[in-house]
């Protein structure tokens, strides 16, 4: 046996296969009065689950063909957008935003790193904080918002939370200027980046950016209709939209390296304890799921505009994905690595099937 057989054969057999899925723990799940939305469990050999808890029955297959925000799933899109330049030696995690940004007017500018972008720790300003709209909504996001959403010299070019390089605080404007960044570096726009790099080579049909989307589910907030939203207004930090298989197919093509080269995967998913386990745009953690033998490695990217929330889970040495909509703000999904709640209970049937062990 030669050496390039006998390294595909270990290849090969390190590849664990995706185990079953406890389908009656699904169930319970999607019929719980409280859910409403979809659930989309995928794996790279083909093989799927999706369960929508907006029908009568759950079904196999696939979605209904509706198209859901992404919210800040995004941030994960465009975590993989800056890695590729970062591969190419286009940019440097951890130079200052002033090298690529020049006109970025942010007291932070020449402080802050592309990776404390990454990383919510530039101190930047938060959209969230602008005045409160009608509805008890944040400003930035409404129609008829009288401030500049100018990444480089708009609001999020304003007053600093703070220094950088401290713990991270979440907020939308550092993607909103690393959506510039990427302009700045490729010439082309975050939303272009998108479907030339990851829409169009994975096949998607239905990923981009609004505005332009004629029909995404609408959501209720505490069981009220949201109010008006600008849906462009979140840019690259929270501005796509597409159906809950186009995201199987992003994470299938992320977890297996299709996107990125080995290292950037790598820096990509490096959760640092020390920030609760933030990586660069996703959170990276073991956690204990009930049936499993052994903690499972988890890429967590969750988010919430208006009234649909998101949590999108890869489990990269299950070789599988989890993902899960919901139409109504706020849902209880609960924190993985607590040992309960509806995300714990739904990674544990995804990856804990009855006669596993993981």
């Amino acid at each position: 046996m030669n050496a390039a057989l006998a390294a595909l054969l270990m290849q090969a057999a390190a590849v664990q296969t995706a185990p079953p899925v406890d389908e009656r723990a699904l169930a319970k799940l999607v019929e719980d009065p409280a859910f409403s939305g979809d659930i989309q469990i995928a794996d790279p050999e083909g093989g799927g689950w999706g369960y929508v808890g907006l029908l009568p029955q759950p079904y196999r297959g696939g979605d209904d063909g509706a198209t859901w925000r992404w919210a800040s799933v995004t941030k994960q899109v465009v975590a993989v957008l800056v890695m590729q330049e970062v591969a190419k030696g286009q940019i440097d995690l951890d130079r200052p935003i002033a090298t690529y940004l020049p006109k970025f007017r942010s007291a932070n500018a020449g402080t802050a790193t592309v990776r404390q972008l990454l990383q919510h720790r530039s101190g930047l300003p938060n959209p969230d904080d602008s005045p409160k709209g009608p509805g008890g909504f944040p400003s930035y996001y409404q129609p008829g918002y009288t401030g500049s959403r100018d990444p480089l010299t708009g609001y999020c070019a304003g007053p600093v939370q703070g220094a950088a390089g401290g713990n991270w605080s979440y907020n939308n404007c550092d993607y909103l200027v690393l959506g510039a960044l990427l302009e700045a570096v490729t010439g082309k726009s975050w939303a272009t980046l998108v479907d030339e790099r990851i829409a169009k080579p994975l096949e998607i049909d239905f990923l981009a950016a609004y505005p332009g989307e004629a029909f995404t589910r609408m959501g209720t907030i505490d069981g009220k209709p949201e109010p008006a939203i600008d849906l462009a207004s979140y840019g690259a930090a929270a501005g796509l939209y597409g159906s809950i298989d186009a995201l199987a197919k992003f994470d299938i093509a992320l977890m297996e390296g299709r996107l990125i080269p080995p290292d950037a995967l790598a820096t990509l998913w490096q959760g640092d304890p020390a920030l609760g386990y933030m990586a660069l745009g996703q959170w990276v953690f073991e956690a204990p799921l009930k049936g499993c033998a052994k903690p499972v490695r988890i890429v967590e990217r969750r988010g919430g505009v208006g009234g649909i929330e998101v949590r999108n889970f890869i489990l990269p040495e299950i070789r599988r994905v989890v993902i899960a909509f919901s139409d109504r703000a706020p849902f209880a999904f609960g924190e993985v690595w607590q040992g309960a709640g509806f995300s714990h209970d739904l990674l544990s049937a995804a990856a804990c099937g009855k006669g596993t062990k993981q």
